[in-house]
């Protein structure tokens, strides 16, 4: 299916959902918004296969407002050092994320989910970028749909992505699988994703940039706590000078394995 196609499905998917009439004349009770709040600590962040911090411990969190209609918005935030590690601005240490979007259900077993994310990368980026680089912030749009467990979700830069310029129209796609296990209070993982970079520099020496990852976990309910362990792998270029080796020599898309420990509020 082409991105076209996948996204108007979802966002028709979503315009159809039906209004139902009440059965009296009296006004219907305002539905209850609801607010949670997530704190969690991991021993490497990686986003999409990718090390965040250069193999070191994060510590993140983000509050999300949901109402009974299927409207969702919220920020989420977590401790970085990618782009100071390749100084390409001082005083980087944030990723703070803004988002808004629509999910519900469908038929049986069936969900979808339409939205917008701003990356946000706070900091003073060195004045002029290097060519084919520009400031990390970044804008997608997203469209899932899942069965049960299983979810696939495509996502759609919308210009410079990650510090890559003239980028629009680089994607991502996003599927997933999230099996509990009845009355253990675990939770299997198995994930595939394809980075796929696109524009003018995609043809050039920044076309490493694109990459598969990939990944198996297993997730402990604790009363409230939840307990990860994640193998994470990518088939990104490696060595001195990869586009995904830092100034270090870290192999930020390199097999590890991922402690965390979350807890939502």
């Amino acid at each position: 299916m082409s991105h076209s196609k996948l996204l108007n499905a979802l966002i028709l998917v979503a315009l159809a959902a039906p209004c139902i009439a009440m059965a009296d004349d009296a006004p219907a009770a305002a539905p209850t918004p609801s607010v949670t709040a997530n704190v969690s600590l991991v021993s490497n962040y990686l986003y999409r296969g990718i090390s965040q911090t250069g193999g070191k411990p994060a510590v993140q969190g983000g509050f999300d407002y949901t109402h009974s209609s299927g409207f969702y918005a919220g920020a989420w935030g977590s401790s970085i050092s990618w782009i100071s590690d390749e100084k390409l601005a001082s005083s980087a240490g944030l990723e703070l994320d803004t988002y808004l979007g629509f999910r519900n259900s469908f038929a049986t077993d069936f969900n979808y989910d339409v939205g917008f994310l701003r990356y946000n990368y706070p900091g003073t980026y060195v004045s002029p970028m290097p060519a084919g680089m520009a400031k990390a912030n970044t804008d997608e749009v997203y469209g899932l749909i899942g069965w049960k467990w299983i979810s696939l979700k495509y996502s759609y830069s919308l210009g410079n992505t990650f510090g890559v310029a003239d980028a629009r129209g680089t994607d991502y796609i996003d599927l997933s699988a999230n099996y509990p296990i009845a009355d253990t209070g675990i939770t299997l993982g198995a994930h595939y994703g394809k980075q796929d970079y696109k524009g003018q520099y995609a043809g050039t020496g920044l076309s490493a940039a694109s990459y598969d990852d990939y990944r198996l976990s297993v997730t402990k309910d604790l009363s409230g706590y939840a307990l990860g362990l994640t193998y994470s792998k990518t088939n990104a270029a490696t060595g001195p000078g990869a586009f995904y080796t830092n100034v270090n020599g870290y192999e930020l898309g390199k097999g590890v394995l991922v402690v965390s420990l979350s807890h939502t509020l």
